[in-house]
């Protein structure tokens, strides 16, 4: 039985694999033709592929369970296509035991992107945004790619983010309980000092009720309760982020009593990507060993695809209706995969 499951493992791990590298390769050539269009200033050729580079991490997790549904089509669907399949159920072997052979390459891969979620794309999905907005700087003059961020009644604005804990291009607006200004900072750069930061080249202007005072200081103090380790999560998108970054964030925005819908449901989608891989192999097994038992590869290949994409567009539907309709981001990623879980016990049970 080793042998069994050795040999059902490496045939799907293998289809998985190779459905992987290709969809990864296509969305990485089509991501570098875009990129391509946003060439300006020192953002050349050779910056669009170390940036193509560093965002190679994210785009294979982004991909790991449409990988996944393809790639278990495609394995056991080589296997029913060799009678491998009815050989095994004629010899007794159980669906449950062929299915449990079929989760072990999946588990691989769940630990993969779980890997890749946590430790790896973070890390260089930031240095690729912050050495993106660089490069397409041009004579120190920082695009209008930076993000913004809100404290109380402060809100601020950074043309840039270094990883080192560096600021370029700062924007702070400050405003009394009434929304009135209060006064405007602009500093060419900030630096980290631990328990603050250093403003340098800045300009200031503070509002009175019938006057307007302004001053220039070549550095001054800033107090605020934004670190390098918030900052690393503010400059990358949520669905970027990791689970531990995700989770600090969504405690921050609670104590500034901000929105937290966006990053809970990139939170929620990261924590049960692996139950989502499960639920999209299932179905993918109960599709071969069900409906398409007899077709062809090419239509188990494009029922796999429809199918995957049918949940990413599901997920995609559901998280946005969340954060609108207000119900629960946890639901928002629930349904898509309670509807494949359910599919697929169903159409195995009359597999059985």
């Amino acid at each position: 039985m080793r042998k069994l499951d050795r040999h059902i493992g490496l045939t799907v791990l293998s289809a998985m694999l190779v459905v992987m590298i290709i969809i990864v390769f296509l969305d990485t050539l089509f991501g570098f033709m875009t990129q391509l269009d946003a060439m300006r200033a020192n953002y050349q050729v050779p910056e669009v592929i170390r940036f193509m580079l560093l965002t190679t991490p994210q785009r294979i997790n982004n991909v790991i369970p449409v990988a996944a549904l393809i790639g278990c089509l495609a394995g056991l669907g080589s296997l029913a296509n060799h009678s491998e399949l009815v050989v095994m159920r004629a010899a007794g072997v159980s669906l449950m035991r062929i299915g449990w052979s079929v989760m072990k390459p999946a588990i691989v891969l769940m630990l993969m992107g779980l890997v890749l979620s946590e430790y790896i794309s973070p890390v260089t999905e930031q240095m690729a945004q912050t050495e993106r907005k660089i490069a397409r700087s041009a004579d120190g003059q920082y695009t209008d790619e930076g993000l913004w961020h809100r404290e109380g009644n402060e809100y601020m604005y950074f043309n840039a983010v270094e990883p080192n804990g560096v600021l370029y291009g700062i924007n702070i607006f400050k405003f009394d309980g009434e929304r009135r200004l209060q006064e405007s900072i602009y500093a060419d750069r900030a630096l980290s000092q631990g328990s603050h930061w250093l403003l340098e080249g800045v300009e200031a202007s503070t509002y009175g009720e019938n006057s307007v005072t302004s001053r220039i200081a070549g550095t001054e103090i800033w107090e605020t309760g934004l670190t390098t380790t918030l900052l690393k999560v503010v400059v990358v998108k949520p669905d970027d982020l990791s689970i531990s970054g995700l989770l600090t964030y969504v405690d921050y925005l609670q104590e500034q009593e901000l929105e937290t819908g966006e990053y809970k449901l990139a939170m929620y989608k990261k924590m049960l990507q692996p139950v989502a891989i499960f639920a999209l192999v299932l179905i993918g097994m109960s599709f071969v060993f069900g409906p398409l038992r007899t077709v062809s590869m090419g239509l188990r290949l494009f029922t796999g695809v429809i199918t995957g994409v049918t949940f990413m567009i599901l997920q995609n539907l559901m998280g946005p209706a969340s954060l609108v309709f207000g119900f629960s981001p946890l639901i928002a990623v629930l349904m898509p995969i309670l509807v494949c879980f359910g599919i697929g016990v169903v159409l195995l049970r009359r597999a059985g």
